[in-house]
């Protein structure tokens, strides 16, 4: 795949990359770890001065920077200018917390004794360069959330970004760069996907991080192993999004089009799987269609279109091919389902009903606008509908039962469990999954000790 930028509103590339070559990477790979051994001792309010200094940077280029990421992938203009705001909120959050996150820990005082110690404690220390292979649907939001919290721990980036959004990731470079971060911090490395395996084999690459497509994430999953190199990995879900008969049908209806829909349905964590109580299947059926009708589906640079173009062409023509096989297979279209004529990668927002297992669509990630609706009989039966996938990034679950909460949070094989609400990344809570979503987290306290030596230093009597 070219690293270049492609208009998926029109499909005109407006620029192209050369990939950096041997020379160039391992240049970019001796920095890294000279920048990482002064930058290593720094104290934690230096670093957080630096990350301030880059939140207010990107809050204030959030238009220009919110014009490129819709010029690079068709997120419309509006959900990109929120995403840049966010990627400040979480850089001022780790600022803020990273040195009461990681704190030197005392262990209990009987402890100490009962090991022959005269003290204790566990600290914190940062590993090294992390190479993070990051995808192209948020494209700000998936790189700060690796590099707040490793910049903040005294580790330093490699960035090895999607190849259909280049210019954001340079600008992430010179963003890092412009807030005064040591040369070497945080660096793009301008190269293809078959690259990646070399430097992650290299010894100053101590760590990886990669959100993306299972068959990326095994790749690197088997190298790191290979080389002995931690890793954490966030790929794909199929999220499911249960409504019980005591939960309020019209605003679960409501907010299930937005979670199928934000970015074009191009989300790991959005609801994908719409499983519904039967004593309220036709009331939420019937609002949620309408919902998904109504949305306005055009130009992402028109500040009314609230659903843009998929990223890619091949990204449409994977819809199509999941909504044919369920249409062959009985399916019942409720509305969209037919690829519309024109210019641009364009999908139109569609229900699916009547699904059943044989179909791929039951099985396989719709990175798309395409929901599918599940009629349950009772609660165990919407659990069971719920946990029958691979994934198990996130889930949403609407019910006023007290009980019903209990009964998901412990029986849903899920990373996440949000009640009466979609679910939505925030730098306080731990987010990541279980099954074929990956491992690891990102974010919060747990986030930012993923890429830590946690260091036991003990004291003789």
């Amino acid at each position: 795949m070219p690293i270049a930028t492609v208009n998926p509103a029109n499909g005109e590339t407006l620029r192209t990359y050369e990939a950096m070559g041997e020379e160039e990477i391992e240049r970019r790979l001796q920095l890294a770890e000279a920048t990482f051994r002064t930058y290593r001792t720094t104290a934690f309010d230096e670093r957080a001065r630096l990350m301030h200094r880059a939140a207010d940077l990107l809050e204030a280029d959030r238009e220009e920077i919110g014009k490129v990421i819709t010029t690079e992938m068709g997120k419309p203009v509006k959900q990109a200018r929120a995403e840049a705001a966010k990627c400040a909120k979480a850089m001022r959050w780790y600022a803020d917390h990273a040195a009461e996150l990681l704190a030197d820990e005392e262990p209990a005082e009987a402890d100490v004794k009962d090991s022959g110690a005269s003290r204790a404690l566990v600290r914190y220390r940062p590993l090294g360069p992390v190479l993070a292979v990051m995808p192209w649907n948020f494209p700000l939001w998936q790189v700060i959330r690796f590099a707040a919290p490793a910049l903040m721990a005294g580790n330093v980036g490699l960035l090895k970004h999607a190849s259909n959004v280049p210019q954001t990731a340079l600008y992430l470079e010179d963003l890092f760069h412009r807030a005064g971060f040591p040369e070497g911090c945080f660096q793009t490395l301008l190269i293809g996907s078959a690259a990646v395996d070399d430097v992650l084999r290299d010894e100053r690459v101590r760590a990886a991080t990669l959100t993306g497509s299972e068959p990326a994430g095994r790749a690197v999953a088997s190298t790191a192993g290979e080389m002995i190199k931690k890793t954490v990995l966030e790929l794909g879900g199929s999220d499911p999004f249960v409504v019980m008969p005591s939960a309020d049908v019209d605003r679960a209806a409501e907010v299930a089009v937005t979670a199928r829909t934000q970015n074009a349905g191009q989300s790991c964590i959005a609801a994908k799987r719409f499983i519904v109580h039967a004593d309220v299947y036709d009331a939420f059926a019937a609002r949620f269609t309408e919902g998904m009708k109504a949305l306005r589906v055009g130009d992402p640079m028109d500040e009314e279109t609230e659903v843009g173009p998929l990223s890619s062409e091949q990204g449409v023509e994977d819809l199509v091919e999941l909504v044919d096989d369920a249409v062959r297979g009985g399916a019942e279209v409720l509305c969209g389902g037919e690829r519309p004529d024109g210019p641009g990668w364009y999908y139109p927002p569609t229900v699916l009903a009547g699904v059943t297992r044989e179909m791929r669509i039951h099985r396989e990630e719709a990175f798309g606008p395409v929901a599918t609706l599940y009629r349950a009989a009772d609660l165990d039966e919407a659990v069971l509908i719920a946990n029958d996938t691979d994934f198990g990034l996130s889930s949403n679950v609407w019910t006023r039962d007290d009980a019903d909460v209990e009964r998901f949070v412990r029986d849903l094989e899920a990373g996440g469990v949000y009640v009466n609400g979609m679910t939505a990344s925030h730098p306080a809570f731990p987010f990541g999954g279980v099954k074929r979503s990956g491992y690891g987290r990102e974010l919060s306290g747990h986030g930012i000790r993923e890429f830590c030596n946690i260091t036991t230093v003990w004291h003789g009597a």
